[in-house]
């Protein structure tokens, strides 16, 4: 096994993840700690530390009086709002675990996950939610009640604690201690019924402590304003959750935005105008779409691919240069860069707000050369890996030393090793202490401290590690050639007609692939080709369109070998989606369930 080391992780105070939001309040009262808007305002309001301290120990005393004790559990079923926030450092406060349940799960789902956490209340964000809550009750015994937020639970909850003095809270926050359970977060469940992680306080407080830590210019090199971050990430899902502490506990303004797409992003962020983004791979790729095509609409797609490739050449000859291995951008090239800035980058910046200088990215892997475009285009990614299991990042580049391509150096405190079959393996004071109910599953993931991942990677001479897939997904033919399927994905999906692309071939005799189109931007090439807007049967038979595809697909197979290569596709005429369950909360595609949807399209791209 191949290993890699970091050093040790810096200490973590006693105590829970509550008492830095109280020690903060206590220190630095007027600091600006969030921003929140009202229900179709532009407007953010600003929330001091200790006007939240309040809120949150208002709202503890109220779940005092509603009946949640030390060590209960309570469920929130929400988009990313304000108020998830505020219930986390009231359950916290209080001694209680949160169970994030993602606002798009079925009535099954929900009744599987409050069921064995035993949930003794529900806190949903609508009617909706709260049907689908009630729909599976009288199989949860535990349950005594479900909040409805926009029915304003808080307040009422908040009522029904004034009577409450706040020791008593205080003697409940001083129980807890780094060992005590925080919360259960549940995986994304690609494939089979997901597992509860048990993530300690002590887990979640390291991981955030350690990216604040080591990763310190980047959150806080925002110029003359304080530092700040939009979240939009799911809060069900642990990157969000580490996120939400990380700024917390580092005094970055934390603002909730409930919509995930580009179309309700973009214009949040020109308004909140955030320092640093936190993202996934899917929202970084779908930012670079846009801004394409708004250079293509508007006359300019030539300079935009100019100033594309310039980006990347400038960033992998600085990347070069950082990893002392050559002598950075030469003059001809940065008089090229410096052009660009003033035309291309400055618009692109303006776009996510115009603070933006750093990006952190996780989830799933990123394309090494839309990093280096960002990065070119005065926006340094930072990429990481890790699971829920591991509080979010396990792995990350680290500041002035990015490996673009990778996802980095073992987090202070971690280490990586590789089996011999290729399988990661990971240990450190953020990995997780179990699954809940699940002894089997808690052993067969865990030997002596490491944590078996399920994916696949190497690491380089420099000790920085690259994933190339989940074990489970890893394709053989039935000549028994083996593919990891993400790379070659990646790299059909870096056309910009191509939404997504899932690779086939297990058993088969050769590979081949699902492929759907990105709406604005085959609207766009319809127009440029003087075409109508096509149907559905339109985008399965147009020759024209296939034909620019093809050109995609073999563009991608010229990185792998003749075995490897795709040599059938089919497109398809609607994206895999979150609603159809097709996608995780996280954006990554849930294959069993696409190529159970897709099984007769498969067929045919077999068929003789």
């Amino acid at each position: 096994m191949r290993e890699s080391t970091s050093t040790a992780a810096p200490a973590t105070a006693s105590g829970g993840l509550a008492d830095s939001l109280y020690d903060t309040a206590e220190r630095t009262p007027g600091l600006v700690q969030l921003a929140r808007r009202a229900a179709g305002s532009e407007q953010w309001r600003e929330v001091t530390a200790a006007g939240f301290r309040d809120e949150v120990l208002a709202l503890a005393k109220g779940l005092l009086t509603r009946g949640v004790r030390y060590g209960d559990r309570v469920a929130l079923m929400s988009r990313t709002r304000y108020e998830w926030t505020l219930f986390d450092y009231a359950l916290w406060s209080i001694g209680a675990i949160s169970v994030p349940v993602y606002p798009t799960s079925a009535a099954e789902q929900v009744r599987w996950i409050l069921a064995e956490t035993q949930a003794v209340a529900c806190v949903v964000e609508d009617e909706d939610h709260a049907m689908t809550v009630g729909a599976v009750c009288d199989a949860l015994p535990d349950l005594n009640g479900i909040w409805q937020l926009d029915q304003d639970c808080v307040r009422a909850i908040t009522e029904d604690g004034r009577g409450v003095p706040d020791s008593l809270v205080h003697r409940q926050r001083l129980g807890v201690t780094p060992d005590t359970v925080a919360t259960v977060i549940y995986t994304s469940g690609t494939t089979g019924r997901p597992k509860g992680c048990l993530l300690s306080h002590g887990n979640l407080a390291v991981e955030a402590d350690t990216l604040l830590d080591g990763w310190h210019e980047v959150f806080q090199d925002s110029g003359s304003e304080p530092p700040s971050t939009l979240l939009f990430l799911p809060m069900a899902h642990v990157y969000g959750r580490v996120a939400q502490i990380a700024a917390v506990r580092g005094g970055i303004r934390l603002g909730h935005l409930a919509e995930i797409s580009t179309d309700s992003l973009l214009p949040a962020l020109a308004a909140y105008r955030p320092s640093v983004l936190i993202a996934v791979p899917y929202l970084l790729e779908k930012i670079y779409q846009q801004a394409r095509r708004a250079a293509e609409e508007a006359g300019r797609a030539e300079l935009f691919e100019q100033a594309a490739r310039v980006a990347v050449e400038w960033a992998a000859a600085r990347e070069q240069k950082a990893l002392g291995h050559g002598p950075g951008p030469g003059p001809r090239l940065r008089l090229r860069h410096a052009a660009y800035d003033r035309t291309v980058y400055q618009r692109l910046r303006a776009v996510l707000g115009g603070r933006v200088r750093n990006l952190m990215s996780g989830g799933s892997t990123l394309g090494r050369d839309l990093g280096l475009f960002f990065a070119g285009a005065g926006m340094t990614l930072y990429e990481g890996y890790g699971l829920t299991e591991t509080s979010a990042a396990v792995t990350a580049n680290p500041p002035g030393r990015a490996k673009f391509g990778t996802v980095g150096l073992p987090l202070p405190g971690a280490a990586v090793s590789i089996a011999d079959d290729g399988e990661v393996w990971v240990r450190g004071p953020m990995v997780f202490g179990g699954y809940l109910n699940h002894p089997r599953c808690t052993a067969e993931a865990l030997y002596d401290g490491w944590l078996a991942t399920g994916d696949l990677g190497h690491l380089d001479e420099d000790g920085y590690l690259s994933i190339v897939g989940r074990k489970k997904d890893l394709i053989v033919t039935s000549s028994g050639k083996n593919l990891a399927p993400s790379s070659l994905e990646e790299r059909v999906q870096a056309h910009p007609l191509v939404s997504q692309c899932l690779v086939v071939g297990d058993d088969r005799p050769y590979v081949a692939a699902l492929i759907t189109l990105d709406g604005p931007a085959l609207a766009h090439w319809l127009k440029t080709h003087g075409r109508e807007q096509l149907d559905e049967w339109g985008v399965l038979a147009d020759e024209e369109l296939h034909a620019e595809i093809q050109r995609a697909v073999a563009a991608a197979n010229t990185a792998v070998s003749r075995a490897e290569s795709i040599r059938a596709f089919r497109l398809l005429p609607r994206e895999f989606t979150l609603e159809l369950g097709l996608m995780t909360p996280s954006l990554k595609l849930r294959r069993a369930a696409i190529t159970e949807r897709y099984a007769e399209d498969i067929e045919e791209l077999y068929s003789p």
